[in-house]
């Protein structure tokens, strides 16, 4: 009897790609994965993936083929099942909640967390019901009476303000903005060895509408001082512990006066959802998702950097110097993360499609966002990279709106294929092919998305 694996495909892969390809398709390997590739494991891996592989040649060594990835909880063939049964992800668990799309997946129970499929990313405004869930701590109880709700701000300012969610309305103009809200982990599961945290794929983000007034408005009326350096953000969700606070973030005051940034209280057109911080949040865009503060209580401008839970260290924070994957690090070689890198992820169609035979070119969509940036370029490739072809990207509705892109793509024949996509931001950063520069904690992964067809 063959021995037992009890490690993930992920793992194997991570440990030693040859022995993985030797383990997972049955077949002894030799150095490399052209080797296999030109014998009997190429059968292998067509039969595990559910069909002949075209551009087998092209495959780069050591890679997971993407209908076996846990990268896409949507789903991989039936036929995609590796050879050892208990090398084969576990199934995700999905959401149970009022409100949200029961297709969203669990990343953590305490405090609450879960993420979209990509698939579920296809619409061009997020509906609320797909947006991802990112908690800290407990949720709060919800708000019955949502205009009476209080925050302050104060610190380095002329007139210390306390506004009531009723007074905010009423005193200043609304403004209603399409933007991203991308948490800072997202592709946090992309990084080898694995780092700390919960474990996003791409479904940490999405595009909804947001209405609230401008935060620089408010500021202008507090008469923010010369001395401000910072701000502090704090909500009402109470620690996991039950006392203490959960997580309180800021930026530097010129982010913080971005005419872009929102006090909000309605989400796609309706009033914000406690479970998405109503009935008062943040949205400071671009930047990692954790400045944006749910149940808003209070914005501190202060006279130096800020260092409330969640600043400092390696919290949100990446290396400026590379370290070595898995080292201890140096806290001093760490800045915050600030703008998000360029993301281009495939929205359509999803992970282990299966289309029918003589199928000879597929539609695609797809959403690509770039942190402060707008995307310059989005190119899909179908054979592991070897070639790519530009897709038509659209304009963003408003700064800091994701930008829709579609292509199609031929296809040489049946069989199994990747389709891949790579964005580049304005300033030519492109997406890279696996997530780099890491850190303990993985922030800023970013590789390029793919996902699995199969036709016929």
């Amino acid at each position: 009897m063959p021995e037992r694996i009890e490690r993930s495909i992920e793992e194997l892969y991570r440990d030693d790609p040859a022995k993985a390809d030797a383990e997972v398709f049955g077949r002894e390997t030799g150095p490399s994965r052209r080797g296999f590739l030109n014998g009997a494991g190429l059968a292998a891996m067509g039969a595990a993936v559910g069909g002949a592989i075209p551009f087998a040649a092209n495959m780069p060594g050591g890679m997971i083929p993407a209908a076996m990835a846990q990268s896409s909880p949507a789903g991989m063939p039936p036929s995609a099942s590796p050879a050892p049964a208990s090398a084969a992800p576990k199934g995700p668990q999905y959401l149970k909640f009022p409100g949200k799309s029961d297709k969203l997946v669990v990343l953590g129970e305490r405090p609450l967390v879960a993420e979209t499929p990509e698939n579920l990313l296809d619409d061009d405004t997020t509906p609320t019901d797909k947006l991802f869930v990112r908690n800290n701590g407990q949720t709060p109880e919800e708000n019955k009476e949502p205009d009476k709700w209080k925050f302050v701000v104060d610190g380095e300012v002329n007139n210390k303000l306390e506004l009531t969610l009723g007074e905010l309305k009423a005193k200043y103009k609304p403004v209603t903005r399409r933007l991203v809200l991308e948490c800072g982990g997202n592709g946090r599961s992309f990084f080898t060895p694995q780092a700390r945290g919960n474990q996003w794929t791409n479904g940490g983000a999405g595009c909804s509408e947001w209405t609230g007034v401008r935060l620089a408005d408010v500021l202008k009326a507090a008469g923010v001082k010369s001395s401000a350096v910072f701000s502090g953000h704090y909500g009402a969700d109470p620690h996991l512990s039950g006392t203490g606070v959960t997580l309180s973030r800021g930026v530097p005051i010129k982010k913080l006066m971005d005419e872009n940034n929102l006090i909000v209280w309605q989400l796609n057109g309706q009033p914000l959802p406690n479970i998405h911080g109503g009935p008062v949040r943040l949205m400071i865009p671009g930047w990692p998702g954790s400045v944006s503060a749910k149940w808003l209580n209070r914005i501190w401008i202060r006279d130096k950097i800020h260092d409330g839970p969640g600043m400092g260290a390696t919290s949100y924070r990446v290396a400026i110097k590379p370290m070595v994957p898995g080292d201890k690090p140096d806290e001093k070689n760490f800045r915050d993360l600030e703008s998000m890198p360029i993301r281009s992820i495939i929205t359509s169609p999803a992970n282990g499609t299966k289309l029918p035979a003589g199928t000879k070119e597929v539609k695609l969509r797809g959403a690509a966002w770039a942190g402060d940036l707008t995307v310059r370029q989005v190119d899909v490739s179908t054979d592991f990279g070897a070639t790519w072809t530009s897709a038509k990207v659209e304009k963003p509705k408003n700064k800091y709106d994701w930008q829709r892109w579609t292509a199609t793509v031929k296809l040489p024949s049946d069989g199994y294929f990747e389709i891949w996509t790579r964005g580049t931001d304005a300033k030519g950063t492109m997406q890279p092919h696996i997530a780099g520069n890491w850190n303990p904690q993985g922030y800023g992964g970013n590789p390029m998305h793919r996902v699995a067809v199969l036709v016929g």
